[in-house]
């Protein structure tokens, strides 16, 4: 087995005369940090200490303060966010939500039961 598909991967659609067509966690954690980051009010994402250095150091890492858990078909999403100051926490968190939700179940078919949001900080 090559080292991609040790990775977790999950198969989202089956089309037999092509074969299958798998995703992994990775890229749906990518999908969600990119639609949270689109919302009005967010200033960042949030990491750990790694991640904030690795950042520091010119490594992007799109996926961070993100966690994905994508269990038959269905995930659930962990977001750490750093706000901008003077936005309503509920209403841009509403919006995060509603975002990451849509675009992860448009983009990759897999339906989003969970989006739970930790506001790590606030930016001026």
């Amino acid at each position: 087995m090559s080292k991609e598909m040790d990775r977790n991967t999950y198969e989202i659609e089956v089309e037999e005369a092509m074969g299958e067509v798998r995703i992994a966690d990775e890229v749906v954690a990518i999908i969600a940090g990119l639609a949270a980051t689109e919302v009005k009010g967010v200033a960042s994402m949030a990491g750990n200490l790694t991640r904030e250095l690795v950042a520091k150091l010119g490594m992007k890492n799109l996926s961070r303060g993100v966690g994905v858990e994508v269990k038959d078909g269905a995930a659930k999403v962990k977001l750490s966010l750093n706000l901008e100051y003077g936005y309503n926490v509920p209403d841009v968190c509403s919006a995060v939500q509603e975002r990451v939700k849509d675009t992860i179940e448009n983009m990759t078919g897999l339906s989003v039961t969970e989006v739970s949001i930790a506001i790590a900080g606030v930016a001026m």
